[in-house]
């Protein structure tokens, strides 16, 4: 797969959508309603980001991708914008 240069904000609305999840795991938690609904706000977020709508030919390992590089905090897959 070719090196895809994902929006800044688009790696780090993943980054929240994974810290996010993250806590939604922990037991015992108080405030699961307001995790579910930061968790369902990032997800739209993600979706319905312009980058998606830019290539017709976006694949789903370009998504994959964007999970991989946002898990790795590869700062030099995200450009600024």
């Amino acid at each position: 797969m070719e090196f895809i240069t994902f929006p800044h904000e688009l790696v780090q609305a993943q980054r929240d959508w994974n810290s996010t999840y993250q806590a939604l795991a922990a037991p015992c938690l108080r405030n699961r309603t307001v995790l579910r609904r930061g968790l369902l706000h990032l997800s739209a977020r993600i979706q319905w980001h312009p980058f998606w709508t830019a290539d017709p030919g976006r694949s789903a390992a370009a998504r994959v991708e964007l999970r991989r590089q946002a898990r790795t905090g590869s700062r030099t897959a995200a450009r600024a914008g």
